[in-house]
């Protein structure tokens, strides 16, 4: 019995582990552009090490962002699709949550320390969201974390309060590091494998743990608004114009 954790908010990140949160096969690929292309192939690779089938799957994680529309859909559609096909559940679990948490397990934090956990939202901004450290380690030996403030997005200029007092991780910090102190060897992506412990954990608890994607930003790409019809104008207007 295998959870399958799928991540596609920044790299491409595949990992398979075991219902107790062991880690069985893990594979990853940056590439940004080509999500759909390379996701399928590191699924087929992280069962095959691991030797279970995907009937076997017990359930599907997702990575909910936040990151930009199109590459983030495209880890979400695929396990949605993947557990609807095997009757199994799937979870989705933020990215900056697994950021955090990893954090907690690199640089050794303790409870009531506090993390920045960043990605990169392009255009100078950063998405981001500050954890507070409740447990080193909790189920599954999993760091347990509790959100304080976000997640949002905003310029990376813009902060510096949020940073103040807290350990900073990842890319969007790597990115603009003349605004954001990265912490020395902090993690900067999600791990696919704290995706899955991150979902295990909050399984075991009861927790809701929905596959809605965190955008937190409205898409590039947007239907253009209906043309209004002359007979759409105030009457006073369609008179001067003659219609």
């Amino acid at each position: 019995m295998a959870v399958l954790a799928l991540d596609t908010s920044a790299a491409v990140a595949v990992a398979l582990v075991g219902d107790g949160g062991e880690r069985l096969a893990v594979r990853s690929a940056d590439e940004r552009r080509r999500h759909a292309e390379t996701l399928a192939p590191l699924i087929s690779e992280v069962l095959a090490e691991a030797g279970v089938d995907r009937t076997a799957l017990t359930a599907v994680v997702a990575g909910t962002g936040p990151a930009p529309f199109t590459g983030l859909r495209v880890g979400l559609v695929t396990a949605r699709t993947l557990a609807l096909s095997l009757g199994i559940p799937a979870f989705g679990v933020s990215g900056l949550d697994a950021i955090a948490a990893q954090a907690v397990s690199d640089l050794g934090l303790t409870p009531g320390e506090e993390v920045l956990a960043t990605a990169d939202a392009r255009r100078r901004e950063v998405y981001w969201a500050r954890y507070r450290v409740v447990a080193h380690e909790g189920p599954h030996a999993t760091p347990v974390v509790e959100l304080v403030a976000g997640p949002d997005v905003g310029p990376a200029a813009g902060l510096a309060d949020q940073a103040e007092g807290a350990v900073v991780v990842g890319e969007g910090a790597a990115l603009y590091p003349d605004d954001l102190p990265l912490a020395e060897d902090a993690p900067l992506v999600p791990d696919a494998v704290v995706l899955a412990r991150l979902a295990i954990a909050r399984r075991d608890a009861g927790l809701d743990q929905p596959t809605e994607p965190l955008y937190l930003r409205r898409p590039d790409v947007q239907e253009p608004a209906a043309r209004k019809r002359a007979t759409d104008a105030p009457a006073a207007d369609r008179k001067a114009s003659g219609a």
